[in-house]
């Protein structure tokens, strides 16, 4: 998989690696062959985010993650799977935005490490590309999932699972 950040806001770090290992473990668990495709990231702040937000979705409020699949691949029927990208066809599978202050915000408060927060975000945002949602109740079920499972390859906690207390 080539992945390729553009790091705005340096208090990411290096979020190039976390990029790669959920990207890659995403398209692993889906059978699809990661070295044929191309993924960009965005790394940024919570300003940046906003105006993308605005832009695209007429939010004017930052979020976590936002993905611009490069085509349309979801599936007809709600809770199916969407058709795999194909090698060579489209190889440039789209774009992520990833907001570090949201997302250091929500790691805190879910008692998570910023680094398995991020990892979260960026799995989402790779189903996303791949044509995954969450609007219909049988696909939001489908791709929380799948995320559930792929953090799970990668030693991380069901992001879903109410833990005691919360």
């Amino acid at each position: 998989m080539s992945v390729d950040c553009l790091v705005e806001d340096k208090r990411w770090g290096d979020i190039d690696a976390l990029a790669q290992v959920a990207i890659d473990t995403a398209f692993e668990r889906l059978g699809i062959e990661p070295s044929a495709f191309e993924v960009s990231v965005l790394a940024c702040n919570d300003a940046r985010i906003a105006v993308l937000n605005e832009d695209f979705r007429g939010k004017p409020q930052p979020t976590n993650v936002l993905s611009w699949p490069s085509q349309e691949r979801a599936a007809a029927m709600d809770g199916e799977m969407p058709l795999p990208p194909q090698p060579g066809a489209d190889t440039e599978l789209g774009d992520i935005a990833i907001a570090y202050d949201t997302c250091a915000r929500e790691a805190e408060a879910a008692g998570k490490t910023m680094r398995d927060h991020t990892i979260h975000l960026l799995v989402h945002g790779t189903l996303h590309l791949l044509g995954f949602d969450h609007e219909r109740d049988r696909d939001a079920t489908l791709m929380e999932g799948l995320e559930t499972e792929i953090l799970g390859k990668l030693g991380l906690a069901d992001p879903y699972r109410e833990e005691p207390g919360q």
